[in-house]
């Protein structure tokens, strides 16, 4: 039986776990540790997991250990937990913008590391991950990676380098997507409807966009959408060009582009 570990119990961490439980893993299998006594009692009578306060004691029962602490406490966490890492046991860290060379510079030699992405839609099941390995993971430890992330949405492997721009089409944008879907709203209730009701009417045909797009994704490209819903001289077009006067398809790729510079700075 496969131990996971959790060093970190917040939001991020919490959806996961709920997720492996969902999807059918006992909870004896999860063990997590928390600074806050009460919010990790809480959560470990939820989940029907053990909870620790001690990162040490997670390490050492763990044969994956899922690093869920802030990215300035990556360093310090693992310095305090390698001497109780097993050789095989497999790190997996969801901190932002730490590399797999910054972790192994903590880790003990040759210890197998996964960094992984996901996005905060995770929280709902309906989340994005980004998984990249270093050399010494397995082919089976990376799969057991992909089914954990797999228990909280979707999963792509992606090098390393490709991160900064996953991070922003998948991480950055559903702030993005907000920020859409409210001016959609605002149109709307400038020209009468309340902002609930333009809120979900606009929410529920991203979705649906959204989801007509991954049905299509072998047989048309988004824009071969965006013609079938076109008709001449209707209102879409003249509200499409109308968009793209003011910008924004050039907006949207110069946002992704400052979050990547960002990420890399």
């Amino acid at each position: 039986m496969t131990t996971l570990g959790f060093i970190g119990a917040g939001s991020m961490a919490s959806a996961i776990m709920h997720g492996l439980i969902s999807s059918g893993t006992p909870g004896e299998q999860i063990i997590f540790s928390r600074h806050n006594t009460d919010a990790g009692t809480q959560l470990a009578t939820e989940l029907r997991a053990r909870f620790t306060t001690d990162n040490t004691e997670v390490a050492a029962a763990s044969q994956i250990v899922v690093l869920a602490v802030k990215p300035y406490l990556i360093a310090s966490v693992l310095d305090e937990i390698s001497p109780h890492l097993s050789p095989g046991t497999l790190l997996v860290s969801v901190a932002a913008g730490v590399s797999l060379a910054d972790i192994a510079s903590h880790a003990p030699a040759n210890q197998p590391i996964v960094r992984a992405m996901p996005n905060v839609n995770s929280q709902i099941g309906m989340g994005m991950t980004g998984l990249c390995a270093n050399a010494f993971v397995s082919p089976e430890k990376f799969a057991a990676v992909e089914k954990l992330f797999s228990a909280v949405g979707e999963v792509a492997t992606l090098p390393e380098h490709l991160f900064s721009a996953f991070s922003a089409i998948a991480g950055c944008s559903p702030a993005w997507t907000y920020t859409y879907i409210d001016a959609l709203a605002r149109g709307a209730l400038a020209e009468g409807m309340t902002k609930r009701e333009a809120v979900r009417v606009a929410a529920q045909a991203v979705l649906g966009s959204a989801q007509m797009v991954l049905d299509s994704i072998d047989t048309a490209i988004p824009a071969e959408l965006v013609d079938r819903v076109t008709s001449p001289g209707g209102t879409t077009i003249a509200g499409l060009l109308a968009m793209e006067d003011a910008g924004f398809s050039p907006a949207v790729v110069a946002g992704v582009r400052a979050a990547v510079v960002r990420d890399q700075a």
